[in-house]
């Protein structure tokens, strides 16, 4: 019983690692001299971009040295990625949360930044959603200071090692403006837009006093989730165009390995089992609410102990019934949100605090780009071999007569 260690990640090729590359020290003092080279790498005088809104600071810290492939035989990692729609701070303190308790327990995560989050809502007149009026979104934009506190946490979840993605802008889910009517074309608008908002923040916002981004979108961007987990179909050429690897918006996936769509990663939700009941659960905070008080977000505080535990058992059962058989990257999707008293955000706090606690040197806390880098090393036979696993399944002759055949 114990945390995972960025020292254990690393001797297993994956997982969060050393900051920068930095390996094969020999004693203490080189190690101390190493990590003062890092880190003085990353606050060197970066090369700004544009009007400034980002910059180019040099390799992004704490990511793992590159992938290996697993050997013949051997039993693939537990890998869980814990992502973010939206990622915007609202003043309830739960981006600073989250990533505190990442550092705590050596995890990377995605963050889904919503381009609208870094606009004021004076300038939203420079939005123009593809089938609705200009400026119109089905998000709030933030004020004036919680753009400040978002480009804070941002900046810092990517110096931390985490992935910084998109979930695109005015989160449109219903109406004849819904992004499932989306046509590609449309779809690279919202693109375009995202990319201006986050790449010009400090044009839009006025904003002189604040770091840029410490990173070049156009390149750390490889992959989104859609709002409402709606439109993929549309926006995967779009993405193939991009050079996205994945693309994590199919709802209703089950445990299972990965396979690609149109030649992109298709990391969907996943249905997990939801004690106390026949039917599984979407792996997503607000799937949980719907069927716990039916969309309510104020139900009877009477219900919130209960509910609170039930979420926590369902990410639980769900890590458990993949670590235990067929070893398929296990995802949970979040909102920084305080439905019914916040009960969702301390379930996914106490699942990754189980995990993390409880784990071994197989399990690995992971951002989808990390993931997308180690499955994209792995030997396509032995990636078809994995694929075809059922469900709470393992292979009958074990894992080292099965991997072994490939």
């Amino acid at each position: 019983m114990r945390a995972i260690s960025r020292r254990n990640l690393l001797s297993m090729g994956v997982g969060a690692a050393a900051a920068l590359g930095v390996a094969g020290c020999t004693s203490s003092s080189d190690a101390g001299s190493d990590k003062q080279k890092a880190k003085n790498s990353v606050q060197a005088r970066p090369q700004l971009i544009g009007d400034g809104s980002t910059a180019i600071y040099g390799p992004q810290p704490h990511q793992p040295k590159a992938p290996e492939r697993l050997e013949p035989g051997q039993t693939p990692p537990q890998f869980v990625v814990f992502s973010w729609d939206g990622a915007g701070e609202v003043g309830n303190g739960l981006f600073p949360r989250f990533l505190q308790l990442a550092k705590d327990h050596g995890a990377a995560m995605t963050f889904f930044l919503s381009g609208l989050y870094l606009l004021p809502e004076s300038q939203k007149h420079l939005y123009e959603p593809p089938g609705n009026r200009r400026g119109a979104s089905d998000i709030g934009y933030l004020s004036d200071e919680h753009i400040k506190e978002t480009l804070k946490h941002v900046r810092q979840a990517w110096l931390d090692g985490h992935e910084v993605g998109t979930h695109f802008n005015g989160h449109f889910c219903s109406g004849s403006g819904a992004v499932r009517h989306w046509s590609p074309q449309e779809w690279q608008s919202e693109i375009d837009q995202v990319m201006d908002f986050v790449t010009k923040w400090r044009t839009n916002t006025g904003f002189r006093d604040l770091d840029p981004l410490p990173f070049d979108y156009r390149r750390e961007l490889v992959g989104g989730r859609t709002p409402c987990l709606l439109g993929q179909e549309n926006l995967l050429p779009i993405a193939k165009d991009l050079g996205w690897r994945y693309d994590a918006s199919s709802p209703g996936g089950r445990q299972m390995w990965p396979k690609k769509r149109m030649g992109i990663w298709d990391f969907p939700l996943q249905q997990i089992p939801f004690p106390g009941h026949s039917f599984e659960v979407l792996s997503m905070d607000y799937n949980i609410l719907a069927n716990q008080s039916r969309r309510s977000t104020k139900a009877p505080p009477a219900n919130y102990p209960g509910w609170r535990q039930q979420a926590t058992d369902a990410y639980i059962s769900g890590f458990r019934r993949a670590y235990e058989t067929n070893r398929a990257p296990f995802f949970i999707g979040n909102h920084f949100e305080q439905w019914n008293g916040g009960i969702y955000m301390d379930a996914v706090e106490a699942a990754l605090k189980h995990i993390a606690n409880e784990q071994n040197r197989d399990v690995h806390l992971v951002s989808f780009r990390q993931f997308t880098d180690w499955i994209d090393a792995q030997d396509p036979e032995v990636l078809y071999k994995l694929q075809q696993i059922p469900v709470g399944q393992r292979p009958k002759e074990g894992w080292k007569a099965y991997l072994s055949t490939a």
